[in-house]
């Protein structure tokens, strides 16, 4: 049976989202702070985790943070993290989704809407792998990913990326010298959850351009403007059409 660790201090919110669950036929574990939460993690395992982001002792961030670092270091699949949070601005949601959660539901939330997202979480994480070129390794200029290791080196130094920047670089990296859309970039990394808040995409791609040119490099993605991004040198020729 499937089974769903549910991160809340507040009973009343807990009650409703485990009795929800519990019709729907899943098997539920409730934790109401982030230590409770994190020993349910180590000790038995679930297959998705419905997390609130305030609570009293670790905040769902870090918890977020803990879990993702504990499937690397033992190399587990990673469990889907569904967020819940009464926090609803763009870089709220960023910094929720780079901590390693999968999605964001705002409270006040309608219980059918938090159902519908814990089915469709489930669904992308037992589906079937469909881009097996992510395990290849990918190359451009001095640029070096690695989607199987999860690492990123600019020559011989590493780049320490969050798991929404990681994917958007890989998107990047897999299209060299080839302009993607914004609406592109927003589906294959973020699944189309962000529809129209550009923001997100554009904090996010700031943030890896930082970490791509720390120490002095030329910038490798490029802006588009009105269009969306490309990955290439200053030395290369006008990128393709977007797509």
């Amino acid at each position: 049976m499937t089974r769903v660790l549910v991160v809340e201090d507040s009973p009343d919110i807990a009650r409703l989202v485990q009795r929800s669950l519990l019709l729907e036929g899943f098997d539920v574990d409730v934790a109401a702070d982030g230590r409770g939460a994190l020993a349910v993690v180590r000790d038995t395992p679930p297959d998705l985790i419905v997390l609130d982001l305030m609570l009293p002792d670790i905040d769902g961030m870090e918890i977020c943070r803990r879990v993702r670092a504990m499937e690397a270091a033992y190399g587990q699949a990673p469990v889907p993290i569904l967020m819940l949070t009464a926090l609803d601005s763009v870089p709220d949601r960023v910094t929720g989704l780079d901590a390693g959660a999968d999605d964001y539901v705002s409270k006040p939330f309608a219980i059918t809407e938090l159902m519908a997202r814990v089915r469709s979480l489930l669904r992308r994480a037992r589906a079937p792998e469909v881009r097996p070129r992510q395990r290849e390794v990918l190359t451009y200029e001095d640029l070096t990913l690695d989607p199987s290791a999860r690492t990123v080196f600019r020559g011989d130094r590493e780049i320490i990326l969050t798991a929404k920047q990681f994917d958007l670089l890989a998107t990047l990296l897999e299209h060299p010298n080839q302009v993607l859309s914004y609406d592109t970039v927003m589906q294959r990394v973020w699944g189309g959850q962000f529809r129209g808040e550009s923001n997100v995409l554009a904090v996010t791609v700031s943030t890896v351009r930082k970490a791509l040119e720390e120490a002095g490099e030329p910038r490798l993605i490029q802006t588009v403007r009105g269009v969306g991004y490309v990955l290439r040198s200053s030395r290369s020729k006008p990128a393709a059409a977007a797509v």
